[in-house]
C-alpha cells in the first residue's frame, strides 16, 4: 500500500463521471481550478459526452496510464470497479460512493468483500463514504465538494474522521488565513486509516503540523507510534477527540476502576503522546495554525504588548489559566518604556500603550522592540491584526504593518500576533499579510491564549521526550499458581513483598490470643482486617478495626470482626502508622490501551474527592512527579500546618517502581492497587492491597 501515491497521482480517471451529480461536477471543477496539471479521465457507462468532454465507456477503453480512479459509482458496482482497475495496473482508488460498514449488516458485508480485494492485490484505497482529499501543497484536489477560493497553500495538514465538517474546516482555516498542505475526508477507513495518513504527513516536507479530527481511535497501538514518531520529528499534532463518555471501566473491586473513565484514559493517552487535545473546531485549526508559525516555544514567560487596557486584563486572566506566566519586566525594560509610552500610562506586563497608537502609529512597535528584548521573557504576545477594509491610499497601512513585520521577523524571541476577538480575515487583510510579512494572527484572545498555552505545552513535553532515556521493559514475572479472582490484602501484599516493595508488617492470626501476642510484638496501637477470599472493601463490612491500644480492645475486636465476615479465613494484625499523607496508587486494565496508573489522594476519600491523575503504563519516576503536581491535593505534600513535607523523587520512584511490577505480571492482572500508600517524609508504605486478575 502506497499512501504517497495516492496523494501524488500524475492521472485520474473519474468512474462514475455524470452532468447529474453534484459530486461529479464539483470533483472535476476542483480538479480544474486549483492547479492539477496532469490528465483527468471520465468513465460513464454509456460513454458520450459528460461535463462537455468526451467519456470513455469503461477504465479499459482509456488509452493512457491511470493513476488514481476516483469512484463515484453505485455501491453494487463499486467491486467491480476494482477489480477491472486491478487487472490494469490501477493501484489506487477514492472511493466516495456510500452505502458500505456505516448502512448495516449487508453494507459491512460489502465493505469487507472491498477490503479483502484489496489486500489481495496491494490496492490503496480511501474510503468508501469519503469526500476524497486536497492535496493543497501539490495542487491535486480529486475531492467531491466546491472548494472556495482561495485555497490557501501551507503547513497544516487536515485528517478529519467525518466527510460532512470537512469542508466547513476548510472555509474557517482559509477564513482565518491557515494554510493547508493536505485534507483528507477518511470515510469508513476500510483500507487507509488516519495513522496512515499521519505517518505520510509526517514525513512530508510540506506538512508542519497535523491537525485531526477524531471520532474514534481504531489502533491504539498503530496511533501511539506515528504519534511518537511526530513528536521525535517536531511535528505537533492537535487533536479533536469527540465521543467523551461518562462510563467506567468496571474492574471488579478496585476503587480504580470508578475513577478511570474512557474519555479520561484518552486525555491522559494524548496526553504522554505529545498530542494537543482541544475542545472545538476553532481551537484545532487556531492552534495548529499557530504551531505552524511559530514552531516550539522556548517557556512560559509571556510579555504582553496591547493598546487596551481591558484586553489586558483578560489576558492576565487567561494567562494564569493557561498556566503562563506574566513576569515584571527588567529595570532596563522598564526605563526604556517609560521613554515610549504615554505618561498616563502604566508600565507593567501585560502592557498597555494606551489609545495614543491612533496618533502615533510607531507606538506599538517601539513598545513591541522594548519588551522583546527583556531577558526575563521568553515569548511576547502583541495584541493587532490585519486590516479589513482597503483606503483609498492603501501605501501608509503597508508600510506600517512591514515595520511591524520587520520588528518582528528580528526578534530575538518569538512574537505571537492575536486579534481581539474571532473574526474572518478579509482579502484586504490577507494581501496586508501576504504583502508585508505580518504573520500569522491567532483569532481571539480566548482562542489565542489557549493555542499559546498549548504550544507551550507540547514543547516542555517534547524536550523532556527527548531527553529522556528509554527504560527498558519491565522483565515478566513469574505469577504463583493460582492466580485468579481477587487477591484480597494478605495475598495481595505478600507479592508485592516478595518484589522488593514496602508493605506495612502483618501476622495472620487465626483466634484472639494470637491476636494479641501479635499487637504485643508489634507495639500499641494496633489495626486489625478482615482476612477472606475475595474480599476487597474490608471497612465497608465492618472488617477493619483501627487504634486498638490494648490486649482487651483487641480481644473485643477480633470478636466483633468475626461476627461481622462470617467467611473469614483469619484476621491481619498490623502496626497502627500515624501521619503522613495517603496516597491511592492504582493500575487498572483498559480495554484499548492497556494497564493505566491512577495516582491521587487516598484513603476513605478516594471516590469522594476524585482526586487522580492518570498515566498510561509504562511510566517512569519523572512522568510521575508530573502526575503527582497535577493533583488538586497537592499541596498536602509539599506539608501544610507543620506537616513533613513528602520526599516527592522518593514518592515518584516508589510509583514508578509500583507501575513496573504490574507490568511483570503480565497479560492476566486486571487491577492491582495500594491504598493507601503511606507517605511520611521519605519514607513509603503500602498499607493495604488488593490484586484482580482475569
Amino acid at each position: 500500500m502506497s499512501v504517497g501515491e495516492l496523494f501524488n497521482p500524475r492521472s485520474i480517471a473519474l468512474v462514475g463521471a455524470t452532468d447529474k451529480s453534484g459530486w461529479s461536477i464539483s470533483t472535476l471543477s476542483n480538479l480544474r481550478t486549483h492547479g492539477f496539471t496532469g490528465s483527468v479521465h471520465l468513465v460513464n457507462p454509456r460513454g458520450g459526452v459528460v461535463h462537455g468532454l468526451p467519456a470513455c465507456r469503461s477504465l479499459t477503453e482509456i488509452a493512457q496510464p491511470v493513476d488514481l480512479a476516483y469512484v463515484m459509482v453505485p455501491t453494487a458496482a463499486v467491486l467491480g470497479v476494482l477489480r477491472e482497475g486491478a487487472k490494469l495496473g490501477i493501484r489506487c482508488y477514492v472511493i466516495l460512493t456510500a452505502g458500505f460498514g456505516e448502512a448495516g449488516e449487508e453494507g459491512a458485508r460489502l465493505e469487507a468483500e472491498v477490503a479483502g480485494f484489496a489486500a489481495e492485490h496491494g490496492l490503496t484505497i480511501l474510503g468508501p463514504n469519503g469526500n476524497g482529499y486536497i492535496n493543497a501543497a501539490a495542487g491535486v484536489t480529486p475531492y467531491g465538494l466546491p472548494i472556495a477560493q482561495p485555497l490557501l497553500r501551507g503547513g497544516v495538514g487536515v485528517v478529519l474522521q467525518s466527510g460532512a465538517l470537512a469542508s466547513s474546516v476548510l472555509s474557517f482555516a482559509q477564513a482565518r488565513n491557515v494554510g493547508i498542505s493536505l485534507l483528507t475526508s477518511m470515510g469508513n477507513e476500510s483500507v487507509v486509516t488516519v495513522t496512515d495518513v499521519v505517518d505520510y504527513l509526517v514525513d512530508d516536507p510540506a506538512t508542519k503540523v497535523i491537525a485531526l479530527f477524531l471520532e474514534s481511535i481504531r489502533n491504539p497501538a498503530a496511533f501511539a507510534r506515528v504519534a511518537r514518531r511526530a513528536l521525535e520529528a517536531g511535528k505537533p499534532i492537535v487533536a479533536l477527540k469527540i465521543g467523551r463518555s461518562r462510563l467506567a471501566s468496571d474492574t471488579a473491586q478496585a476503587h480504580t476502576g470508578a475513577l478511570v473513565g474512557d474519555d479520561d484514559v484518552i486525555d491522559a493517552v494524548l496526553r504522554q503522546l505529545g498530542v494537543i487535545r482541544v475542545r472545538s473546531l476553532e481551537d484545532l485549526i487556531i492552534t495548529a495554525g499557530l504551531l505552524a508559525s511559530t514552531g516550539a516555544l522556548p517557556g512560559r514567560r509571556v510579555g504582553v504588548v496591547t493598546p487596551s487596557g481591558g484586553a489586558s486584563e483578560i489576558i492576565a486572566d487567561r494567562a494564569e489559566d493557561e498556566g503562563l506566566e506574566l513576569p515584571p519586566f527588567a529595570p532596563e525594560t522598564v526605563a526604556r518604556l517609560t521613554e515610549i509610552v504615554p505618561s498616563f500610562g502604566a508600565v507593567q506586563n501585560p502592557l498597555d500603550v494606551t489609545g495614543y497608537v491612533l496618533i502615533d502609529r510607531t507606538l506599538l512597535g517601539r513598545a513591541l522592540e522594548a519588551v522583546t528584548a527583556d531577558p526575563g521573557i521568553d515569548l511576547v504576545m502583541l495584541l493587532s491584526e490585519p486590516p479589513k477594509v482597503a483606503p483609498p491610499d492603501p501605501a501608509p497601512v503597508l508600510a506600517t504593518y512591514a515595520a511591524s513585520a520587520r520588528r518582528i521577523a528580528a526578534s530575538p524571541v518569538p512574537v505571537v500576533v492575536v486579534s481581539n476577538v474571532l473574526t474572518d480575515i478579509t482579502e484586504f487583510g490577507r494581501e496586508v499579510q501576504r504583502e508585508t510579512g505580518f504573520p500569522y494572527v491567532a483569532g481571539g484572545i480566548e482562542h489565542g491564549l489557549h493555542a499559546i498555552g498549548a504550544a507551550v505545552r507540547w514543547s516542555e513535553l517534547r524536550a523532556r521526550a527527548l531527553s529522556r532515556p528509554t527504560a527498558p521493559p519491565a522483565a515478566p514475572l513469574t505469577v504463583p499458581s493460582g492466580a485468579t479472582g481477587v487477591w484480597a490484602e494478605h495475598r495481595a501484599a505478600g507479592l508485592l513483598a516478595s518484589a522488593g516493595l514496602p508493605v506495612v508488617p502483618s501476622e495472620l492470626v487465626h483466634e484472639e490470643t494470637e491476636a494479641v501476642t501479635a499487637a504485643e510484638r508489634f507495639g500499641y496501637p494496633v489495626v486489625l482486617k478482615a482476612a477472606a477470599e475475595g474480599l476487597g472493601h474490608k471497612s465497608d463490612v465492618g472488617g477493619v478495626r483501627l487504634g486498638l491500644g490494648s490486649g482487651e480492645e483487641v480481644r473485643q475486636a477480633y470478636r466483633e470482626v468475626a461476627a461481622a465476615v462470617p467467611s473469614l479465613d483469619g484476621v491481619l494484625v498490623q502496626p497502627q502508622r500515624r501521619g503522613g499523607v495517603e496516597l491511592l496508587v492504582g493500575i487498572v486494565r483498559d480495554p484499548a490501551w492497556g494497564l493505566t496508573l491512577a495516582v491521587g489522594l487516598g484513603g476513605i476519600w478516594v471516590e469522594v474527592l476524585r482526586d487522580t491523575a492518570l498515566r498510561v503504563l509504562p511510566v517512569d519516576a519523572a512522568e510521575v512527579r508530573a502526575a503527582l503536581t497535577e493533583l488538586r491535593g497537592t499541596a498536602l505534600l509539599d506539608g501544610v500546618r507543620g506537616g513533613r513535607p513528602a520526599d516527592l523523587d522518593a514518592v515518584a520512584d516508589m510509583v514508578s517502581r509500583i507501575a513496573a511490577f504490574a507490568g511483570s505480571l503480565g497479560d492476566g492482572l486486571e487491577s492491582l492497587e495500594i491504598n493507601p500508600l503511606l507517605v511520611n517524609g521519605s519514607h513509603i508504605e503500602a498499607l493495604d492491597a488488593l490484586i484482580t486478575w482475569r
